[in-house]
């Protein structure tokens, strides 16, 4: 079985942009990925035209080799383009590989270790009230697990949104503290700060709020320095989860080696795909780290993370955007009229050949840009 072409589909659903990639073979066997990046999807597209040229042709089914080759054969290694561009690619091969065995995804990454897998949703709202009203709703539907969002994402002015950390430290630790007290110590609760605070304003923050009040804190600060998070590691006991825009396993070494993160948001659409996903999971896994994977996109990222959480043994809960509290606009089955199930806060395991999932070409020409 060789390549015969690589095609990309940047397309709009529902809210947001997602970069779908379509590897077909000489044996009619084609197979589904999703690249990150989310809001460069265009330069991602060039870096996987570059890698059309020479992987048509190519036997599909050499997936370990051919990531080597795509990271590595070039004098500038990886970097966030090239790697959501292998990353899509990636998850394409395996979706053919499961088809042409006839074996779903997760066979092919050392077979299934659980029946289903947990997910958690994100949730906010405008006043404390709201915050708790939609955590009891959560509870009310089977969710015990939730990410809150700060209780202050600033205002729109006429250069855009502007966030005011020590606006929103002070409230946001006050609301969670009254969260914990009305839903009791058995729920988890995470927060994303999405890497929006300092060093002192992210211990500030943690110090506000009495000891157990989160589970999780998610990227309070940027990555790009292990030491800073070290610093703020010493600072407070609540859990960190960290990794969702890594793009290798080298991004993810210091943070496992050096326990600074707990839970490691690996995005399999970021970091490379299945092949760099499992190795990122083997790493955690000397470690004692769970993974806690990083989803924003659509089906195809979701059931290729389906398929890695059913087969990696440490594995903790799988973002999803589709709850009581969320529409879920990225999984439209008019785009995607195959995907993954979503059993209220649990994913099924696709028992198909390869990833489980269809996408609407036609409709995907036609909206193309």
């Amino acid at each position: 079985m060789k390549i015969t072409d690589i095609k990309s589909y940047p397309v709009w659903v529902g809210h947001r942009n997602q970069l779908v990639v379509k590897v077909e073979t000489d044996e009619g066997i084609y197979g589904l990925g999703e690249a990150g990046l989310s809001g460069r999807e265009m330069a991602v597209v060039g870096a996987i035209n570059h890698y059309r040229e020479w992987l048509i042709g190519r036997e599909p089914m050499r997936m370990g080799a051919l990531w080597q080759e795509m990271y590595r054969s070039q004098y500038f290694e990886g970097g966030r383009v090239l790697a959501a561009a292998i990353a899509a690619i990636d998850i394409a091969l395996y979706d053919i590989a499961g088809k042409a065995l006839g074996v779903p995804v997760y066979q092919l990454l050392g077979g299934k270790q659980r029946e289903w897998i947990p997910c958690f949703p994100s949730m906010g709202g405008s006043s404390v009230e709201e915050v708790i009203d939609n955590a009891r709703l959560l509870l009310a539907n089977g969710w015990n697990v939730m990410r809150v969002s700060p209780a202050y994402d600033g205002d729109r002015g006429e250069d855009g949104q502007i966030f005011e950390p020590w606006e929103s430290i002070g409230i946001t630790a006050q609301w969670l503290t009254a969260l914990r007290e009305a839903i009791g110590p058995g729920p988890s609760i995470g927060l994303d700060y999405h890497h929006r605070l300092s060093v002192a304003e992210a211990a500030s923050f943690c110090q506000r709020m009495p000891m157990g009040t989160l589970d999780w804190l998610e990227e309070p600060i940027r990555d790009e320095t292990p030491e800073a998070y070290e610093a703020l590691r010493r600072m407070t006991g609540i859990p960190f989860a960290i990794g969702e825009e890594f793009a290798s396993k080298w991004q993810f070494l210091p943070y496992i080696e050096r326990g600074i993160t707990q839970y490691a948001r690996v995005d399999v659409s970021n970091v490379g795909g299945l092949t760099e996903a499992v190795k990122v999971a083997g790493m955690a896994e000397a470690h004692y780290i769970d993974l806690m994977p990083h989803n924003p996109l659509g089906p195809i990222c979701t059931a290729a993370t389906v398929h890695l959480a059913a087969a990696v043994p440490n594995f903790a809960w799988l973002e999803v955007r589709s709850s009581p509290t969320e529409k879920g606009q990225f999984y439209d089955p008019d785009w995607f009229p195959v995907q993954a199930q979503q059993d209220g806060p649990r994913y099924l395991i696709p028992e198909v050949p390869g990833l489980g999932v269809e996408f609407n070409e036609e409709r995907a020409k036609a909206a193309e840009f």
